[in-house]
């Protein structure tokens, strides 16, 4: 097996991620979908070697050997960066690689919310989440922000990754890339002494313990806008996971301080395209405005998603009106849209221009 043409075969067919395990075909997600790329088995000594390569490092092959699984940015040289996974399955390490591009698209590039998103890019303080579920482009329309910034703002950035993923170059902005175990010892390690250092903007790649979301908290309290990732598929969910990080005598207090720091979440599917020119988000847009503010406060959380159903003004946007969108302007597929709704009798309806009756 020749990991160098996998790797191309990968970007040539534009795929997002490259499977590769022992006693089966190398395998590539390809417009959402997993595909064979090669008819060969890899036998397991080749797997064990390909392991081995791709570790490098001793300090590497001795967290692999302590953990069983890694991740950690690989370059081909002159085929590309890309994240890597190794785990271990049927006692042989497994590999998943997922191709990281260079160029860094724009909001209009990547088909996301741009006037909204741009508006943001302006907040001085608070927390924005994007969220989804892996694969969702959530990484990518954070470094598209990111790059907006640098190219609009004078300010410090400071992101926190594992791993680095995309690679900056500071144009108006500072921008600080540091790497989980590598330069900073955890989260909330880098949130605590952020403020130390200057940060306009902080970025912290997934955030999954109260810890780390309370040192948020802090740092937005202080002054610092906090953008980081969630895997939940909507707002409402979002906001309930900040809340439960927390013990239950905290709840009134959390939610009390969310209403005022937090600036919007942004949800995000991908879709496969109907000309099958790569995938196209689907997106759910929720602004915090001073109702969904006081809901948050008075913990009426699940009220929420009627205000962003109805909140076009302020630039909010429902995920069955996107996936509509998509398949009446002949984008996507119906029932691939329909597949991914969170119901599929309201996103019936909304094809429909009906709307679900409520109390």
């Amino acid at each position: 097996m020749n990991l160098s043409e996998l790797f191309r075969i990968m970007i040539e067919r534009e795929a997002s991620d490259l499977f590769i395990s022992s006693d089966t075909v190398p395998r590539a997600r390809i417009n959402g979908i997993v595909q064979s790329i090669s008819g060969e088995n890899i036998p397991k000594e080749e797997m064990l070697r390909v392991a081995e390569h791709l570790l490098g490092t001793e300090q590497r092959k001795k967290q692999f050997a302590a953990n069983f699984d890694i991740d950690f940015i690989y370059q081909e040289p002159n085929i590309g960066r890309f994240r890597i996974n190794i785990s271990r399955e049927r006692d042989c390490p497994a590999v998943v690689a997922r191709h990281i591009h260079t160029k860094v698209k724009s909001f209009e590039e990547l088909n996301l919310p741009a006037e909204l998103l741009y508006k943001f890019c302006e907040e001085p303080s608070g927390l924005l989440i994007l969220s989804g579920p892996a694969g969702s482009g959530k990484s990518t329309a954070i470094a598209s922000m990111i790059e907006a910034i640098n190219q609009r703002s004078e300010k410090h950035i400071v992101t926190v990754e594992d791993p680095i993923e995309f690679l900056f170059e500071d144009k108006k902005c500072v921008i600080n890339q540091r790497e989980l175990g590598t330069d900073v010892y955890s989260y909330v390690a880098a949130l605590r002494h952020v403020t130390q250092q200057s940060a306009d903007i902080i970025y912290i790649g997934n955030i999954r313990d109260e810890e780390t979301m309370h040192a948020a908290i802090n740092a937005t309290e202080l002054g610092t806008f906090v953008v980081t990732t969630f895997h939940t598929i909507n707002a409402v969910q979002a906001i309930t996971r900040i809340v439960n990080f927390f013990p239950p005598y905290l709840h009134d207090e959390i939610r009390m301080q969310l209403s005022v720091i937090l600036k919007g979440v942004i949800s995000l599917r991908l879709l496969p395209r109907l000309d099958r020119a790569g995938r196209i988000p689907a997106y759910e847009t929720m602004v915090v405005t001073p109702t969904i503010a006081r809901l948050i406060r008075e913990n009426k959380i699940n009220q929420i998603q009627n205000f962003i159903d109805e909140g076009d003004l302020f630039g909010m946007q429902s995920f069955k009106k996107s996936l509509v969108g998509l398949v009446r302007g002949g984008v996507v597929a119906e029932e691939e849209a329909r597949r991914v709704a969170d119901s599929r009798d309201e996103f019936n309806l909304e094809l429909k221009g009906l709307k679900r009756y409520q109390k």
